[in-house]
């Protein structure tokens, strides 16, 4: 069955095609959305279970523009949840939590680091220093800048929380562009830091962590309410294919559970789905896109979610949660305190707790039972929170390619990219290994990305 060609068709209802799609509508050009799974979003979902309230992807997320612009736009300004921002964070060293200084200053001050690195901390902003021309990683820069602890203790444990990433293999330059740009311009990353903060910036003025009373995934429920009946859930897309009579017209087949395939066509189509999902998809009208996205990596991860009984813990869960070094052997990356930065995550009385595990430090951990990742996962947070007893509830997510990883060489991956891209007049490509994970930078490449298509068709009508 082949159905009247459509203007726009949109691969994927992560949160890049969602923003995508929502800035086209608003723009007077509707798109079809095929998604293959059942709900919007992507990892971006939640669980319900006995009165706990679960994330399987992002657990928060800071309030930058343009996504509050967008929330305004929605409505979901009286959803929103703002964390308390001296919310302290904390770092495991020694097997115990230390509670983690939160400005050069107070590092400067606390103990946490060795006097020496401390030295190297405070001289910094005083030493005027010259970037490699090559792709530094992450690892790299910072011992060159300053030492090998505050790699271990501070930068690395960061890495792994953003990018469930390795800093060694990480590119400074892809990952922290901005921290790259400031040495290069500056010869210092403190004091291009304090030359680049906007005038009259103070602490409550900047971007905040930020989440809804039902979770992250309240926001994509919300612009896939606005697609309506344009966005098809339960759609497996197989193959994209252009035709030789009409390059400029794409064939999308589909498969449907229970339903004979069918091909959609489309003058535009836009590839929102995860890197190796389009080098797939894109093959056939493309090898050279497709061995191009085929260059992302990508790190696996598990979620954890467990609530407990108040009482069963003796830390006072006060805070964001905690990150580990690699160097003190324990597996669990790192641990968010859900519902201490966010009200109703449970039942009166508990507590909530989402920890994840992998990342490109431990690539075999999806290939563990979930009973074994809950094992582990418990077993590192009750030596270090002092849990007694088991979790009231568990629950666990196994993500084999969570998280694409900025590497060494992502920039000239990504310019590939985009130079097979253009040469395919009505294909667009977006998603979070572009330029960047966050939702904030999600949704940005999303709008980004409805502006080109629009400026296409502009030029093409």
């Amino acid at each position: 069955m082949t159905e009247p060609t459509q203007r726009v068709t949109v691969l994927g209802a992560g949160i890049s095609g969602l923003a995508c799609a929502y800035r086209l509508g608003q723009l007077g050009i509707p798109a079809n959305v095929l998604e293959q799974s059942e709900h919007p979003g992507g990892v971006i979902d939640i669980d319900e279970t006995s009165g706990f309230l679960f994330e399987s992807g992002p657990q928060s997320f800071l309030g930058a523009e343009p996504l509050l612009t967008l929330l305004r736009e929605l409505g979901l300004e009286s959803e929103l949840q703002i964390a308390d921002p001296g919310a302290p964070r904390f770092i495991v060293k020694g097997k115990q939590l230390h509670k983690l200084p939160m400005s050069p200053q107070a590092m400067l001050r606390s103990s946490f680091l060795a006097p020496g690195s401390r030295l190297k901390l405070a001289a910094e902003p005083f030493r005027k220093s010259k970037p490699p021309a090559s792709d530094e990683t992450i690892a790299n820069f910072v011992r060159r800048k300053f030492g090998n602890e505050i790699l271990e203790y501070l930068v690395a444990p960061f890495v792994s929380g953003v990018y469930a990433g390795d800093a060694e293999r990480l590119s400074l330059r892809a990952a922290f562009p901005q921290v790259d740009e400031w040495e290069r311009e500056y010869g210092s990353v403190l004091r291009g830091a304090i030359k680049s903060r906007p005038k009259g910036e103070t602490k409550a003025s900047r971007p905040q962590l930020c989440s809804f009373r039902q979770g992250v995934a309240t926001l994509p429920r919300a612009i896939a309410k606005t697609l309506g009946a344009n966005l098809h859930m339960g759609v497996n897309v197989t193959r994209v294919s252009s035709r030789q009579s009409h390059p400029a017209i794409f064939d999308c087949e589909s498969v449907i559970s229970g339903v004979s395939p069918r091909q959609n066509s489309s003058s535009v189509i836009v590839v929102a789905t995860a890197a190796y999902t389009a080098a797939d998809l894109v093959r056939e009208i493309s090898p050279d896109l497709s061995t191009a996205l085929s260059g992302i990596a990508y790190a696996p991860v598990a979620v954890v979610a467990a609530g407990y009984k108040r009482e069963q813990i003796l830390d006072p869960l006060y805070g964001f949660g905690f990150l580990v070094p690699r160097k003190e052997k324990i597996r669990t990356l790192g641990t968010v305190w859900n519902s201490s930065l966010f009200r109703g995550r449970g039942p009166d009385g508990t507590v909530t707790m989402t920890s994840f595990i992998g990342g490109a430090t431990d690539l075999e951990i999806v290939q563990h039972s979930d009973q074994e990742i809950a094992r582990i996962v418990h077993h590192d947070n009750a030596m270090l929170l002092g849990i007694n007893g088991e979790a009231l509830v568990t629950k666990i997510w196994k993500y084999s390619r969570a998280l694409p990883q900025y590497n060494v060489g992502h920039g000239q991956v990504v310019e590939s990219i985009r130079q097979a891209e253009n040469g395919l007049p009505g294909l667009f490509l977006a998603g979070n290994y572009l330029d960047g994970p966050s939702l904030a930078k999600c949704v940005e490449n999303g709008f980004q990305t409805a502006a080109r298509v629009a400026a296409y068709l502009q030029v093409a009508s």
